[in-house]
């Protein structure tokens, strides 16, 4: 490879941190890889890290891999880990000496002692390599997006669909437009406009008020060809911050003011369309009776949506095992629990003998344990990969998992770690079929729509748990947002971020 080529390093921390979830997630939660490692791996990835590798690959530059660094939502993160892997980021920037930085973050990062995780880490990156070296971010459009994050990077590109079919675009764009800052044809300056609001439902993107938000951000980017990206975040509800609100991120190229109006547009328009953001959820009875009675449309995958491990809960409700055991209908189900003592006393017991203990409701407050029968017919180390397409090929853990089954239909998927539970892996991995059952539980509320496909009928069904929001249902401390408060007719802020400056003189 030629010497003039551009170095561009590239990495990977991601988790979308529950602040009502409190248990915290360790390092031993996370998937960790560096090096060649990290490149081999984006072959098959279904990840945004995977599309800046892959873009980068297609053009002539040497990529310079550091570090990734994976786990699923969950409590807020070991501030010694993050410290750890910020600082191995940091090192590598400041010794590899890149002419650009690609990020993966998912943008709603928390730690033990930290709320703004990625603001921090960025503005390390930053400070380590100076102010002419190009870093771009491409996050998860439920990220909590910050002025520490907007001010320390040049590029910011949120994926634009949920369930989040576009991740590898995302990482497309994100290395594509580095390499136009770096042959200068791209001097970004990015507008953020916020209003101190969370979508309480209707988070799909394909239908009701989010796909027409969507569809004015889409008609913004085709009327103006300075504005190269839009990114529209519907804001991580389980961060207590002060500064929490719906965004839109506008990039430009050079055209700060017509990206100051086309944010607020925006961020006015969720505010005027707020009361219609509301979702329709079935009762656990309700989904349970439609499962009974809808033979044809079997399988079913049911949503746990209180207790969604995809938005950082424990994993570890017995709602809806409970409501099953209580019928009477034979019903076949598969359903996930995190209970790492109830892992335990299943690998004692052993393979093929019968366990009794109780299961779940260790960690979310309010929950309790729930006590069980059955019969030890699967164990493992709880190892899979993804199958996707969202994260397709990305290695995941459930840690040490046994599969218990009672009154010969109901399965019970015991891990000792929170799972990925929204792709069809978790249960195949452990000998499960999808034929095999009538319905199965998720711990996600939309990606396993895309994961799972035609394979089976979806349901979101309304369960307990700090996994999905409801006015009054969470204790917030600082933050203030509609509709858990009445802020009156709160004003749109709006700040600039301009970075074509700072490359004036290095880029021309």
């Amino acid at each position: 490879m030629s010497k003039s080529a551009p170095r561009i390093l590239v990495a990977r921390i991601w988790h979308e941190s529950n602040g009502f979830n409190p248990q915290p997630t360790s390092k031993a939660d996370f998937q960790i890889c560096e090096g060649d490692e990290l490149l081999a791996a984006a072959v098959t990835s279904g990840s945004t890290l995977a599309g800046i590798i892959q873009q980068l690959s297609k053009e002539q530059v040497d990529i310079l891999p550091s570090i990734s660094a994976v786990a699923p939502p969950g409590g807020l993160v070991d501030h010694a880990f993050f410290i750890e892997v910020k600082e191995r980021l940091i090192s590598d920037a400041a010794a590899l000496e890149p002419d650009a930085i690609a990020l993966e973050l998912h943008g709603a990062m928390a730690t033990t002692l930290l709320d703004d995780a990625e603001g921090d880490l960025l503005a390390g990156v930053r400070a380590a390599v100076g102010e002419t070296v190009p870093i771009g971010i491409g996050l998860d459009l439920h990220a909590h997006v910050t002025v520490a994050m907007l001010a320390a990077v040049d590029l910011c590109i949120a994926c634009k669909e949920n369930p989040h079919s576009d991740v590898v675009e995302c990482g497309e764009k994100v290395a594509a437009y580095l390499l136009a800052m770096l042959n200068g044809s791209l001097r970004p300056v990015t507008a953020m406009a916020k209003i101190p609001m969370i979508l309480p439902g209707a988070a799909e993107t394909a239908a009701g008020p989010l796909r027409e938000i969507h569809d004015q951000a889409r008609l913004a980017t085709k009327d103006c060809p300075a504005i190269w990206d839009v990114s529209l975040f519907n804001v991580f509800r389980y961060a207590d911050d002060e500064d929490i609100g719906q965004a839109a991120v506008v990039l430009t190229n050079d055209a700060g003011q017509k990206g100051e109006l086309v944010a607020h547009s925006l961020a006015q328009a969720f505010w005027e369309k707020r009361v219609r953001f509301a979702d329709e959820l079935l009762s656990i009875g309700e989904a349970l009776n439609t499962v009974a009675e809808a033979g044809s449309r079997r399988p079913f995958v049911l949503a746990d949506m209180g207790d969604r491990v995809l938005a950082g809960a424990p994993g570890d409700s017995t709602a809806i095992l409970e409501a099953a055991l209580d019928r009477q209908d034979g019903l076949r189900g598969a359903i996930p629990i995190t209970d790492p003592q109830a892992v335990d006393i299943a690998f004692k017991v052993g393979l093929g003998n019968i366990v009794s203990c109780a299961v779940g409701g260790r960690v979310t407050p309010g929950f309790r344990p729930l006590s069980i029968a059955g019969k030890v017919i699967h164990l493992s180390s709880g190892d899979f990969t993804l199958a996707g397409p969202f994260q397709g090929g990305e290695p995941s853990s459930m840690g040490r998992t046994a599969v218990v089954e009672i009154d010969d239909r109901l399965l019970i998927v015991l891990t000792a770690k929170a799972a990925f539970s929204h792709d069809p892996a978790v249960f195949t991995s452990q000998g499960i079929e999808l034929a095999s059952r009538d319905f199965f539980v998720v711990k996600s509320g939309y990606h396993f729509k895309l994961n799972f496909g035609a394979a089976a009928t979806p349901l979101l069904v309304r369960t307990p748990g700090v996994g999905y929001y409801t006015k009054g249902s969470l204790s917030y401390r600082r933050a203030r947002f509609w509709p858990e408060h009445d802020n009156g007719d709160p004003a749109v802020h709006v700040r600039i971020f301009d970075r074509a400056s700072a490359y004036s003189a290095a880029f021309g």
